[in-house]
């Protein structure tokens, strides 16, 4: 492709460093997104019976990001107040995307395969391997057998939010920056 003021015509700029700060912050606006989606789902959520079940198939009724950070504050020998929502919680769900958005954004023009489906596809692979996968695993959530099937149909609808969210929000970038 042809450069154009040091970019590609709208395909990244070629450098990896800026590709991958492009795709964090691209990663960032894909849980934003994902978070409105699968919070008007859980708005929806009836009966009250199904969300009993999610809430006691999480770890101490936490979702995985609050887990996390509160193992983290434990090792530290400290203790979250409140252990949900807290900041900290927050702020390791939105490092959950941010960091696939990094390697999103500095490899998807050199696996092109990576952007099919729009980011869709990205987003599926990171909900299989973290909420089925790597979630259970580690203790961070129940395991998959635990939840209602529709918590299953909400994390994967909001992972291929996230994926388009993502995605689209690069293409942005990629024509101004």
């Amino acid at each position: 492709m042809g450069k154009r003021n040091g970019r590609r015509n709208g395909a990244g700029t070629g450098d990896l460093v800026t590709d991958a700060v492009k795709g964090a912050i691209a990663g960032a606006i894909g849980v934003w997104a994902l978070d409105k989606v699968t919070w008007a789902m859980w708005d929806r959520t009836d009966p009250a019976k199904l969300r009993q079940e999610e809430q006691e198939a999480r770890p101490g009724g936490l979702d995985p990001a609050h887990v996390i950070a509160n193992r983290v504050a434990e090792a530290a020998g400290t203790e979250l107040t409140p252990k949900q929502p807290h900041p900290a919680g927050i702020a390791v769900h939105y490092g959950l995307g941010v960091g696939p958005g990094a390697a999103y954004g500095a490899l998807r023009h050199k696996l092109p395969a990576l952007a099919t489906g729009g980011g869709t596809l990205f987003g599926l692979g990171l909900f299989l391997i973290q909420d089925e996968g790597l979630n259970p695993i580690l203790g961070t959530s129940g395991g998959p057998t635990e939840y209602p099937m529709e918590a299953h149909v909400r994390g994967l609808v909001g992972h291929l939010v996230f994926g388009a969210a993502m995605h689209a929000s690069l293409k942005l970038m990629d024509q101004v920056i």
